[in-house]
């Protein structure tokens, strides 16, 4: 084993995504917080420093980093730009603070500290060799070592706070370690951590389910979904769609001859991925809905889906893309037992790979230059995770802007991958989390372990390929349950609409999750001012998402105990206190259920027996609390949550009590 000097020892690195081999994510103008395991052998004392740049970047910006217990420290560096950071630790035994720390224990018992002083003259001597205020070290150094000064005045002067100063700014680095990583850090703009997302099919626009609706129709719509609080409009598959082996309703495999098909069998003799679909509208069509958007503060996420129809262009002129079958026919995509003759699946693998990645990020390019930033991927676990590394991080590296979301459920550590790989939001397990345990034990594995800095989950209660049993059976009460866990558990969340406002819950088929009558394979008739639509509640939810910013973050998530299996309760607040948040959700759509909520006073900077206030913004009422126990009931019927912004006592200089 190599001899070496070094004494010091920094590890378990955060943020660190499996050691620095990929970025973690914040978002611009977050304070990105470091955390590390810095130690050595002994008693002497540690200095460590935070070096940080923009990737790129030759020279290293320091920060202080500062001891917090049991040898962690922390420091911290602030994300200005898009795009990718990258950080380091230095540490090394610090000689002056050793000296001072040593001196000091032995001035408070008596001992004779003259050598100590001009030990600590020599220390400040040494720190001169690259400072730029040699006069002020100099005499600093003169007054230790000038013996014929009192002891007293030599003493206090070796603890004068402005010689501190000077020694941190001019540190003797005793055998200095830099930890052997860089480890690298995504800076995303804040939709990336906080959205709102409606999906709908623009072709069901025209609200009648008998006229192809198109891009002019849906910007008809836009003040409707805008005004329900949500800021990013994502669109199914908007381009033409194959013809062979096409679906009819609910999935026949016999469709009749006005049957759209399903919008994920891509292309036909109009086009592929870089067109539209005629009935849609035009190119311009799509740039008029995104810049109307705009207007209305949303933006469209387009759906990516990597696969063709048997009609697709590419399956002509570049049949070398896709697998072969013994009889030479090309293989048409399968989950068994379901079948999917109406689409092929590109071939990652083939002999011309190469062109085909290529081809593949040329369509994210495409959609980019029309003006969309943000994509739902669908998919993305059934293709190879070196593409999406490669696709990912090379269009980010002009576009830092765009957000991916990744529609993958599957495995958890193929879904973690895939976060880690730059995928911006993921897919979760949330819609069949419908137990309180369930939940608390998936948001702990989100919130507190590694996967907080990496995996950033975006909610989603119904997709139009997702319609849970728990939302078929309970109603409307259901609805309003999934809604709030969604939009207040999570930062990122989304809702299939109109279907989920409008409460439909119909299945194919007892035992399935699709919808009967599936908007994948027709068009739909909405009526959107139909009176039990949740869009009023809807609204109401997004617009506490706005103004509460406790609930614009994954962060600082605490439980609180509830003695009824039913009743879930969570707090939320900013990391200055000043704006906390505490939901409870009856999992029950059927019976009201009460019970004692046992909040966790530490966790909310409230003392026992202390009196404070909680506002019930989704009803509208205020109440008055005390301490850690108090009594909740929750009627689905009316509504199944109460989400509480807690004001707390404070006392005045004048002398009485005001609530903040």
């Amino acid at each position: 084993m190599e001899k070496v000097k070094q004494r010091v020892i920094i590890e378990n690195i955060s943020p660190g995504v499996n050691d620095g081999e990929f970025a973690a994510k914040v978002v611009l103008g977050e304070k990105v917080k470091v955390e590390a395991d810095i130690f050595l052998d002994g008693h002497d004392l540690i200095t460590a420093k935070l070096l940080h740049r923009k990737k790129g970047e030759q020279e290293w910006r320091g920060a202080s980093m500062y001891h917090m217990m049991n040898d962690r420290w922390r420091g911290w560096f602030l994300a200005e730009e898009l795009g990718w950071y990258e950080f380091t630790i230095e540490a090394w035994l610090d000689e002056f603070k050793t000296w001072t720390h040593n001196l000091k224990k032995k001035v408070d018992t008596g001992v004779d500290v003259s050598i100590e002083l001009l030990a600590g003259a020599q220390i400040i001597k040494d720190s001169m060799n690259e400072a730029t205020e040699k006069n002020a070290l100099l005499e600093y150094e003169s007054t230790l070592a000038d013996e014929s000064k009192p002891l007293e005045s030599r003493i206090e002067t070796a603890f004068d706070e402005d010689l501190a100063k000077l020694m941190h700014k001019y540190p003797v680095r005793k055998n200095p370690i830099r930890y052997e990583r860089i480890i690298p850090v995504e800076v995303d703009r804040k939709r990336a951590a906080f959205s709102n997302w409606y999906e709908f099919f623009p072709r069901s626009a025209k609200l009648d389910g008998q006229t192809h609706g198109s891009f002019k129709d849906m910007i008809e719509l836009l003040p409707y979904i805008a005004g329900m609080g949500f800021n990013v409009l994502y669109l199914p598959p908007i381009h033409p769609i194959g013809i062979t082996n096409r679906k009819g309703r609910n999935n026949s495999l016999n469709p009749g001859k006005d049957d759209p098909g399903s919008p994920w069998a891509i292309g036909n003799k109009d086009g592929g991925h870089k067109s539209i679909h005629p009935e849609l509208g035009t190119l311009d069509d799509f740039k008029e809905l995104i810049e109307e958007s705009h207007k209305e503060d949303m933006e469209i996420a387009l759906d990516i889906a990597f696969q063709c129809s048997p009609d697709h262009p590419y399956v002509k002129e570049h049949p070398e893309w896709f697998k072969k079958r013994p009889d030479g026919s090309i293989q048409y995509a399968e989950n068994p037992p379901k079948k999917y003759e109406d689409i092929y699946p590109f071939d990652f693998e083939c002999d011309d790979w190469e062109n085909l990645w290529e081809e593949l990020k040329s369509i994210f390019e495409f959609w980019i230059e029309q003006g969309v930033k943000i994509f739902r991927v669908d998919n993305p676990h059934t293709k190879p995770f070196r593409f999406w590394h490669y696709v990912i991080n090379d269009i980010k590296k002009e576009h830092p802007e765009v957000i991916f979301l990744a529609e993958a459920f599957t495995r958890p550590k193929v879904m973690n991958q895939l976060a880690k790989l730059g995928f911006n939001q993921s897919y979760t397990y949330f819609a069949w989390r419908n137990t309180k345990e369930g939940l608390q034990e998936y948001l702990t594995q989100l919130t507190q372990t590694e996967m907080k800095h990496f995996f950033r989950p975006n909610f989603w209660p119904n997709t139009p390929d997702i319609l849970t049993e728990y939302l078929q059976s309970g109603g409307r009460p259901a609805f309003m349950n999934r809604l709030v866990l969604a939009a207040t558990l999570s930062s990122n969340y989304g809702i299939y609409g109109p279907a989920f406002e409008l409460v439909e819950n119909r299945a194919r088929e007892f035992g399935s999750e699709e919808y009967l009558d599936s908007e994948k394979y027709q068009l739909r008739a909405w009526n959107l001012d139909e009176k039990h639509s949740l869009k009023h509640y809807i609204k109401r939810v997004n617009k506490i998402r706005a103004e509460n910013p406790a609930l614009q973050s994954m962060e600082n998530l605490v439980f609180h105990p509830v003695d009824n299996e039913f009743i879930i309760a969570y707090s939320k607040q900013t990391n200055d206190g000043k704006n906390l948040i505490l939901v409870l959700v009856n999992f029950d759509p059927f019976h009201t259920h009460s019970g004692w909520i046992n909040l966790q006073l530490a966790d909310i900077a409230i003392k026992p027996g202390e009196s404070y206030q909680v506002y019930d913004l989704l009803g509208d009422s205020w109440h008055i609390w005390t301490g850690a126990h108090n009594y909740v009931e929750l009627n689905p019927h009316t509504s199944p949550a109460h989400i509480f912004r807690i004001r707390r006592k404070v006392r005045t200089e004048r002398d009485f009590d005001y609530f903040m």
